[in-house]
């Protein structure tokens, strides 16, 4: 129970990855707001088998974030965050509309700096502090196909970076994890031939779990994670090995 007494925000938290570290955080002792979009009935369900509450909030907008950090102070204000949130709309450059990058710069990126600007004055009283960005391998090595996509999160990188070393000093404690391909609703509509081609890719042969990415969250939010910030830790298999 190493974060018992502690308030964590998930943000995207009603299914796959987002899903399994708010289980994860409220099963070592935390009390979980779970923010979402859309997923009204997935978000309760889980608010409701965890002990936490759910929150329908845009993180794309400054509203949004204040909601769901408003939801934390009921408990004494966020002692964790992890921004999860993020969405897709996939195309080639040459091919891509304004829109498609708007939309995922905005929630990728900008909502991970809307959440973490929200969330901070309580951490900064407090004079501690864990956030966790999920970014993505593909932010780390790009992705055809995924312009828009892989720049919001090679920006969530350098936004990990740049603000564990602007929080350091308070105690506030900044880190990225980048998963790999992990077994979701969206890996589930993958044709056989599609799956076939993308496990040989990966080394250990196999898509990793939510619960698998939800572990290393829940390590960097603890204290044996205690003496480590501003570190991305990639979760993929050996994928970009």
């Amino acid at each position: 129970m190493e974060l018992q007494g502690k308030v964590a925000i998930v943000t995207g938290g009603s299914r796959g990855i987002g899903r399994a570290i708010a289980k994860s955080l409220a099963g070592s002792g935390a009390q979980v707001v779970i923010g979402y979009a859309s997923a009204h009935d997935e978000a309760r369900a889980v608010a409701e088998g965890i002990g936490g509450v759910a929150v329908q909030a845009n993180v794309g907008t400054t509203e949004g974030c204040e909601a769901l950090v408003g939801a934390a102070e009921e408990w004494g204000g966020a002692d964790v965050l992890v921004n999860n949130a993020g969405v897709t709309a996939d195309g080639l450059l040459l091919r891509m509309k304004d829109e498609a990058w708007d939309k995922v710069l905005g929630i990728n990126a900008g909502g991970t700096f809307r959440m973490c600007r929200a969330a901070l004055p309580a951490m900064v009283k407090k004079r501690s502090g864990s956030i966790i960005n999920i970014t993505s391998v593909s932010g780390v090595r790009g992705n055809p196909g995924q312009v828009n996509y892989s720049a919001s999160k090679a920006a969530v990188i350098a936004l990990t970076q740049s603000l564990s070393r602007e929080m350091a000093r308070r105690n506030i404690r900044v880190n990225a994890v980048a998963p790999g391909f992990i077994q979701t609703d969206m890996t589930d509509e993958l044709t056989d031939d599609q799956r076939s081609e993308l496990l040989a890719r990966i080394p250990l042969r196999r898509m990793g779990e939510p619960e698998e990415i939800a572990d290393m969250v829940g390590f960097l939010a603890g204290p044996r994670a205690a003496y480590i910030t501003g570190q991305t830790f990639i979760v993929d298999g050996g994928l970009t090995v």
